[in-house]
């Protein structure tokens, strides 16, 4: 097993938990967690209330579901009149290859993807598509550590292990934040003030499987402006054909605040 070991500075652009005074460690259980993607942006009318569903999701849930929830915000919006500053062009790239593994042509916003695969009644369908997806055993482990090094540093470490060597896939890491407050200013959504939660932060991989295992150690320089008692820590292995084969967070530490 091959381990990739970078610096990134953030500011460029179930499963069981253990506690240490300076860590959070996760591990991901028996049954695959739902990993829930939706595709939104501040300059989008029809989003907040996507935005809203899916930071309650975890309340909505039974207390055995395991989802985790990311919200990416794309840029493609930003040219009618509002910058929206959570945007990554990283993210609009995220949703076009989730679309064209689905053979799907069109992005739009708000977009729901569950474990790889668009959700379109997500209004009335999310738990039921989460159920779904927790009764499907895991064909692989992931293991996720933070902890911080001081200095504004946070070490990540993710480690993949699949019972089948032959299994293949592609790790990634993120950063989320929550609790996010934007007041738009022009655009469709001009006036509103605008609360996002589980907010893509930073986005690390694809990092390959090899023999079914991967490993992943990196230094992430925190910006002064993340909230450290607000952000989260994710993981998440894709098969070739975008389904996603386990995923894990660190939420059972609650945040990273206790690090």
């Amino acid at each position: 097993m091959k381990a990739t070991n970078l610096l990134v500075t953030a500011g460029f652009c179930v499963s069981s938990a253990s506690y240490a005074a300076n860590g959070c460690d996760v591990k991901s259980g028996a049954a695959t967690a739902a990993l829930v993607e939706l595709y939104t942006s501040e300059g989008c009318s029809s989003c907040p209330p996507a935005d809203r569903a899916l930071g309650q999701l975890r309340r909505m849930l039974a207390p055995d579901a395991v989802a985790v929830p990311l919200a990416l915000h794309v840029t493609y919006w930003d040219r009618i009149g509002w910058k929206d500053v959570f945007a990554q062009k990283t993210f609009d790239a995220r949703q076009a290859q989730l679309l064209d593994s689905g053979r799907r042509k069109v992005a739009y916003t708000p977009q729901f993807f569950v474990n790889g695969s668009e959700l379109r009644d997500w209004s009335g369908d999310l738990p039921a598509a989460v159920r779904r997806t927790n009764a499907i055993p895991a064909p692989l482990t992931i293991t996720l550590k933070t902890s911080f090094a001081g200095g504004g540093t946070l070490l990540l470490e993710a480690a993949v292990s699949a019972r089948d060597p032959r299994t293949s896939g592609q790790l990634y890491v993120a950063l989320s934040e929550s609790a996010l407050v934007s007041t738009v200013l022009r655009g469709e959504n001009q006036g509103l003030t605008l609360r996002h939660d589980d907010t893509a932060r930073l986005w690390l991989g694809p990092f390959s499987l090899e023999r079914g295992s991967a490993l992943m150690r990196q230094q992430v320089l925190l910006p002064a402006g993340w909230q450290r008692e607000r952000l989260q820590a994710l993981a998440f292995v894709q098969a070739p054909d975008a389904r996603i084969l386990q995923a894990v967070s660190t939420a059972q530490c609650q945040s990273l605040a206790g690090l």
